[in-house]
């Protein structure tokens, strides 16, 4: 039992599990968790989004032990994880949410360093979840410079 849901958790909440593209059901799991997160101010969203990342460390963990396997594709906590530091201190108005979806799926395959770092030569929950928060870090950057290009 306790296996099962440390798995449900990792797959976030079931949706890793998905034939195809499992990374974009967790993707929209996390545009559904900002939508609500994001309606806070940003120093309430912050200590969220870092619980739900040190959960997504944990969980990712127990599941490569689980599985026996090194990032098993069906974990996607770790983009609910990327997603959220993507729109970090940005509205939840659906422009947004759809710009930083693209941004952070973008990212999150072509992984620049060091996104690529923790992808490729470490081996733990905490890589697995690094190389999405990188991708996240990287799609927030793009979304502050379209911010101010679109104030101006």
């Amino acid at each position: 039992m306790r296996n099962k849901l440390i798995l449900w958790l990792a797959s976030g909440l079931g949706l890793g599990y998905a034939p195809l593209v499992p990374g974009t059901f967790g993707t929209l799991l996390g545009v559904l968790v900002y939508f609500y997160l994001g309606r806070l101010e940003w120093w309430a969203v912050l200590p969220i989004i870092i619980i739900i990342i040190l959960v997504a460390v944990w969980s990712s963990h127990q599941a490569e032990l689980i599985l026996f396997t090194r990032d098993p594709q069906m974990v996607t906590i770790d983009e609910v994880a990327g997603y959220l530091v993507t729109m970090f201190t940005f509205t939840t108005g659906w422009k947004w949410l759809l710009a930083g979806f693209i941004l952070f799926r973008i990212f999150d395959i072509i992984k620049p360093w060091p996104a690529s770092h923790f992808d490729q030569v470490s081996k733990s929950g905490f890589a697995v979840v690094m190389d999405d928060i990188f991708a996240g870090i990287y799609a927030n950057l793009c979304l502050q410079i379209l911010r101010l290009v679109l104030q101006r």
